[in-house]
């Protein structure tokens, strides 16, 4: 079963990302967090300084994704659901 760390790191090489893109991405969604911090999370399980990453970080994250990707929705865009086509 794929925890919220693999999905994590799944997602950060998907998307080409480093740590400070993760650290500005949760920015976007005002969660503040440090690079070792997120480091500890990338960490093998085995690590003594490994960290489980929780629910809130993981949907945190992907809120934070959808803002880096698509834009902040406008007024007038709230209540309407998203369209199919990715952002030019």
């Amino acid at each position: 079963m794929l925890t919220n760390n693999d999905i994590l790191k799944k997602l950060r090489v998907a998307h080409k990302l480093r740590d400070e893109n993760i650290v500005e991405i949760l920015k976007l969604v005002d969660f503040e967090i440090t690079k070792g911090a997120l480091g500890d999370m990338f960490r093998a399980e085995d690590h003594p300084n490994y960290v489980d990453a929780g629910d809130q970080i993981l949907r945190k994250f992907l809120d934070g994704l959808i803002i880096h990707l698509r834009g902040e929705r406008t007024p007038k865009d709230k209540g309407k659901t998203a369209p199919l086509t990715p952002k030019q």
